[in-house]
């Protein structure tokens, strides 16, 4: 469910009418609700209440909009990172500390001590390499660091080969077989607490299946720690639960996915901890548009819009789909290709796809753009940093700015030996 809803038929963000905010920003531009974002946040941790202990961790990468962040905050949610720039925002978004957790295999020593310094509540350690440089810095700074071992299950998410974490070729993680061993020796070091396993499969899961057979793998490792006397205190089931972007289009709901948690996780006593992103924050977002034309194409016709791949990246990487709809739609029907205006191909967002008619002028949406849009966004073709704007009921507000090219093009410097 979301707030991107038709009135006398215009598609309105909450009580705001969209033409009213691409007439005040212009287009492209992110638009989110703060009511589907509130409302999201809370039916996933209400879902997850009929667990004895839960920490939940915001997925920072999927939407690091402050405004977003604080109004996660506030409900109670951590985040996970995965860099120093992405616990700055948390931190200053109002998240505690202790609600954070440090993700991903690339880690530097200075955000490393970076993290240190802040007192984050957990680091998920990707390899006992990291571990080792973490445990050195830690004790170096007279600190001790709380950390989880990522381990990769060897699980098939079922889910698009660039968005799977996973599987034993993925980058991610220690592999399963060897995590018990090294589990053991990071926890003899000075400088860290080991007190968790970690695991991630991938994003936009469409089964719970994938999901519980890596928990059970966790479930077991975990067993085999305790029993050659380590301390597992927490247990980090990451996230992945995935949503419709294609209407008719079913996924798990975050009640069937806490009743599947329960029942894998039930003899475990441990605090179970999530990293939830996409399921918060997928339907919270459009990115609104305005069609510059519509040309002939030697099939179907081509419409050209104003927002490109550099302001949604997801079809061009993973042939991803979103739904596209006029804002004023007249109840005719057509099938076009609907591109950007960048010099690639692969600026296209749909083929051949059945669509309301829209002309020049015309003002439309891409739904489900919550997540993995603005972050993802670039400046490719020398094209503004697209802006983002949060609905709270009749009020609105620019939340980020459009950066101008002549605004980036001001922070490049011509040295002397080319003047």
């Amino acid at each position: 469910m979301d707030h991107f809803v038709y009135r006398d038929g215009v598609l309105h963000a909450e009580d705001m009418a969209l033409p009213q905010i691409a007439k005040a920003v212009g287009t492209p531009v992110y638009v989110y609700s703060r009511a589907t974002l509130t409302r999201h946040a809370r039916v996933f941790r209400d879902a997850l209440s009929v667990l004895p202990s839960v920490q939940l961790a915001f997925a920072v990468k999927s939407n690091p909009n402050l405004s977003v962040l604080k109004v996660l905050a506030a409900e109670g949610f951590g985040a996970d990172v995965v860099s120093g720039g992405e616990m700055d925002r948390a931190l200053a978004a109002g998240i505690a500390p202790a609600g954070v957790v440090f993700s991903g295999v690339g880690k530097t020593a200075a955000e490393m001590c970076r993290a240190l310094e802040a007192g984050i509540g957990q680091f998920n350690l990707e390899s006992e390499e990291e571990g080792q440089e973490l445990a050195e810095i830690a004790a170096g700074m007279g600190k001790v660091a709380v950390c989880a071992l990522r381990i990769n299950p060897d699980v098939d998410a079922g889910t698009h080969g660039k968005i799977s974490t996973g599987k034993a070729e993925n980058k991610f993680g220690v592999p399963y077989d060897r995590a018990a061993g090294i589990y053991a020796r990071l926890a003899a070091l000075p400088g860290l607490q080991m007190r968790a396993l970690a695991l991630h499969i991938g994003s936009q899961l469409s089964s719970l299946d994938p999901l519980e057979a890596a928990f059970g793998k966790a479930g077991a490792l975990m067993r085999k720690i305790r029993e050659g006397g380590g301390t597992v205190t927490h247990m980090d089931l990451g996230g992945g639960v995935g949503v419709p972007y294609k209407t008719g289009d079913l996924f798990p709901q975050p009640a069937d996915y806490a009743a599947m948690v329960a029942r894998v996780t039930a003899e475990w006593d441990v605090t179970l901890m999530f990293e939830p992103g996409r399921v918060i924050t997928g339907n919270v977002g459009i990115l609104l548009t305005e069609v510059v034309r519509v040309k002939e194409g030697a099939g179907h016709p081509w419409v050209v819009v104003d927002a490109a791949m550099n302001d949604l990246a997801r079809p061009a990487m993973y042939d991803a789909w979103h739904d596209f709809s006029a804002v004023v739609p007249t109840g005719a029907r057509m099938t076009a290709n609907i591109v950007g205006p960048i010099c690639e191909s692969s600026d296209t967002f749909a083929l051949a796809r059945e669509i309301d008619v829209v002309m020049r002028g015309d003002l439309a949406v891409f739904r489900t753009a919550g997540a993995y849009g603005a972050t993802m966004a670039s400046t490719y073709n020398s094209r503004p940093m697209v802006p983002e704007v949060m609905v709270d009921g009749d009020k609105w507000a620019v939340v980020a700015d459009r950066i101008a090219p002549a605004t980036i093009l001001s922070a490049e410097r011509v040295p002397a030996f080319l003047l």
